[in-house]
C-alpha cells in the first residue's frame, strides 16, 4: 500500500469529468446521427414497457432530447386505443421544490404553457402533478453498476429516495460518456437501465 501522500493516487475528480463530458457533448459534429440512434434505441426499449405516465426532462447543455421519442410513444398509444390510451399515456417534466431540493412531475404536452424555473430551465406552468412509473434521467456520464454522473445537485437522488413505490429509472447518454472509474457514493441511487447511441449500456447482457 502506498501511504506517501505525494505519490498516492488522487480520488476521481467528478467536477473535471463533468466539465470534460459536457464540453464534448456540446461540440459534437455527429450529433444528428447519434441522436437518431438514441431515439431509435429508446423507442425500441419502450415497446414492452407497461407505463402510462413517464417523467422526462427538458434537454440542456447538449443533452439528448427525449421528448420527440416520448411524443411518438404517446401517439402510438392513441393509435392502439384512440380513447383509452389518449387519456392514459402522459408525459411529465420535473419541477424543483426549492425547499426540499426534490422534484415533482407536471404534465407536459406540445404547446403547453411553460415558464422558467429558478435555474432558468423551462417547466410546465400550472399543469397537473402526476406520479410517473418510469423516469427518464439525463446523464452527464455513467459508470459500472448503472451509476450516473449528474450535475452534482442531487435532485434525482433525493427524489428517488423519497418516492414510494420507487419508479423505474432509464438513463440516457452518449456512449462516450462511460466513465469506468466512476464510484458510487453513499447517497447515489443506481439507474435501472441506461440506453445510449450504441444500444443498451445497462444492464449488461
Amino acid at each position: 500500500m502506498n501511504n506517501n501522500p505525494e505519490t498516492a493516487p488522487t480520488p476521481p475528480d467528478k467536477a473535471a469529468w463533468r466539465k470534460t463530458l459536457v464540453a464534448k457533448r456540446q461540440q459534437l459534429l455527429d450529433r444528428a446521427w447519434r441522436n437518431d440512434l438514441i431515439q431509435r434505441n429508446m423507442r425500441t426499449w419502450l415497446i414492452d414497457r407497461p407505463d402510462t405516465v413517464i417523467g422526462a426532462y427538458w434537454a440542456i447543455k447538449g443533452e439528448f432530447d427525449p421528448l420527440p421519442a416520448l411524443f411518438r410513444w404517446q401517439e402510438a398509444g392513441r393509435e392502439a386505443d384512440a380513447l383509452e390510451a389518449q387519456l392514459q399515456r402522459r408525459i411529465a417534466l420535473p419541477v424543483v421544490n426549492k425547499t426540499s431540493k426534490t422534484l415533482t412531475f407536471h404534465t407536459w404536452y406540445p404547446g403547453c404553457p411553460m415558464e422558467e424555473d429558478a435555474y432558468g430551465i423551462p417547466k410546465p406552468k400550472d399543469t397537473e402533478v402526476v406520479t410517473p412509473t418510469l423516469i427518464v434521467v439525463p446523464c452527464v456520464g455513467f459508470g459500472p453498476g448503472g451509476y450516473r454522473l449528474g450535475y452534482g445537485g442531487g435532485f434525482y437522488d433525493r427524489t428517488l429516495a423519497e418516492l414510494k413505490p420507487k419508479p423505474f429509472t432509464l438513463g440516457l447518454a452518449y456512449d462516450f460518456a462511460y466513465v469506468p472509474d466512476l464510484q458510487a457514493e453513499p447517497h447515489d441511487v443506481p439507474l435501472d437501465a441506461i440506453v445510449c447511441d450504441s444500444g443498451v449500456a445497462w444492464p449488461l447482457r
